[in-house]
């Protein structure tokens, strides 16, 4: 064994992708073409590796749906648990929580993108609504507490709301773009405002 040999531990798959690299071409390309309508081969040729070498990072196709989901949603639901362990008024929690999500979705955003495309068409998928039924249920909570407390108008159903201020931060995903002239920090006083402005009592 020659000292070039022990100078560094065998790096698995093609020279110069990493586990993360190949998650972020594969999220990149299902959010392109669809996850159903793209296959390990089209995954194997847009990084210029075999599939045996791409089976090296990954078990199956749905293992990265399952990884690239779960950070959405982890994501998420760390924002939502930091909002509630943070502040003792839902109000409170409640803004701590828009502009937490704003803060993971312009952090993961092709990631989220995936996430809003899913249709429970395998377990995964269904594994990952299940989730996001769970995260709107906790939400909504926040938000049916929050009118009890007088800020947010009462009027409006607390899961109608919730689907109201989520599909506002969710529809960033349309247009954001990572490093552009839009500071993520100042979206977020920005849907802060345009959502409390709005449902304020």
């Amino acid at each position: 064994m020659t000292a070039e040999d022990t100078a560094a531990p065998a790096r698995r798959g093609r020279p110069g992708y990493d586990r993360q690299q190949v998650l972020e071409v594969a999220v990149r390309l299902f959010n392109e073409q669809g996850y159903d309508a793209t296959s390990v081969s089209d995954l194997a040729g847009e990084l210029g590796v075999t599939k045996s070498a791409l089976y090296h990072h990954f078990d199956s196709k749905s293992a990265i749906l399952e990884v690239a989901l779960d950070d959405a949603l982890s994501g998420l639901e760390s924002a939502l648990d930091d909002a509630v362990r943070s502040h003792s008024d839902a109000s409170a929690q409640l803004r701590a929580l828009v502009r937490g999500a704003v803060g993971v979705l312009t952090a993961r955003q092709s990631r989220v993108t995936l996430l809003l495309r899913v249709r429970g068409n395998s377990d995964v998928e269904q594994s990952a609504l299940r989730r996001r039924r769970e995260f709107d249920q906790r939400v909504a909570a926040i938000v049916r507490a929050a009118q009890a407390e007088g800020m947010i108008r009462a009027d409006i159903d607390a899961a109608v709301a919730t689907r109201l201020i989520f599909g506002m931060i969710n529809s960033l995903v349309e247009w954001y773009r990572p490093g552009g002239p839009v500071d993520p920090d100042e979206l977020a006083d920005d849907v802060l405002r345009a959502t409390f402005d709005g449902l304020q009592a």
